[in-house]
């Protein structure tokens, strides 16, 4: 099978999670405070692949500048874009209560939170193309890292969306969009930066990261905190701890 064929089907395997997360509130009811403990820990997994998959991969690759180059530009696009978002009406995109705007409430709002899912979606999924170049096969990790922080993000988004009165059409065109958008740019990961030299991929790849994380600590996190709480914190260090364990397993 051809890599870039690879690429893209991994992405929309990682990708495929933000549709099962979505669909969970149709078929049964799941507690605000367990969606925000399932954020957390998904938050945990994310916080965990970032540090030791993808930065130490940048740097050994890189170098620190590139990496930290990358790094935080990565992070001052990711938060540029999205305060551009937050103003239209994407700010809770991410909670499951009754924090999002319906269309009444702010006209245009269900098109900037479709847009900001995209641009939360986008560096993650780059992230399995990128793993592709770097080691000559997927990063198992970075797909259950995503896989599994894609279920709680889609399955609360989606719980919000429901609270503000979104159909099912949209609530699912969206994600179904997105998922396949994420193989798109796990292909686009792959394609573009083959025979780039290692700089320029350890750069992209910590531009990932920093947009990853910064995306973690805008909208992520928030949710996990409100809901849970003082529990917030040992679940989001479980996420880490199951991931870190993954990755030394997998090592």
């Amino acid at each position: 099978m051809p890599t870039w064929l690879i690429a893209a089907g991994w992405g929309l395997v990682a990708g495929a999670a933000l549709v099962i997360g979505a669909a969970l509130p149709y078929v049964v009811k799941v507690p605000t405070r367990l969606v925000a403990a399932i954020m957390a820990f998904g938050s945990g997994v994310l916080i965990s692949t970032l540090s030791f998959e993808l930065m130490d991969e940048a740097f050994q690759r890189g170098g620190f500048g590139a990496t930290a180059t990358g790094f935080v530009a990565g992070a001052a696009i990711y938060s540029l874009a999205n305060a551009w978002l937050s103003r239209r009406g994407a700010r809770h995109r991410k909670r499951s209560g009754e924090q999002q705007p319906s269309e009444a409430d702010h006209g245009g709002s269900g098109l900037a939170i479709a847009v900001g899912a995209l641009l939360d979606g986008i560096p993650e999924s780059m992230v399995i193309g990128l793993s592709l170049l770097q080691g000559g096969a997927v990063s198992t990790v970075a797909v259950i890292a995503i896989f599994l922080s894609n279920l709680p993000e889609g399955l609360s988004s989606a719980a919000g969306m429901k609270q503000a009165g979104r159909s099912p059409l949209y609530v699912f065109g969206v994600w179904g969009g997105i998922a396949l958008m994420s193989g798109l740019a796990a292909l686009a990961g792959y394609v573009l930066f083959a025979g780039t030299s290692p700089a320029v991929v350890a750069a992209t790849t910590a531009v990932a990261a920093g947009a990853i994380l910064a995306m973690l600590a805008d909208t992520m996190i928030p949710e996990a905190f409100e809901e849970a709480h003082d529990f917030a914190g040992l679940i989001t260090v479980i996420g880490f701890l199951a991931a870190f364990a993954l990755s030394k397993l997998a090592g």
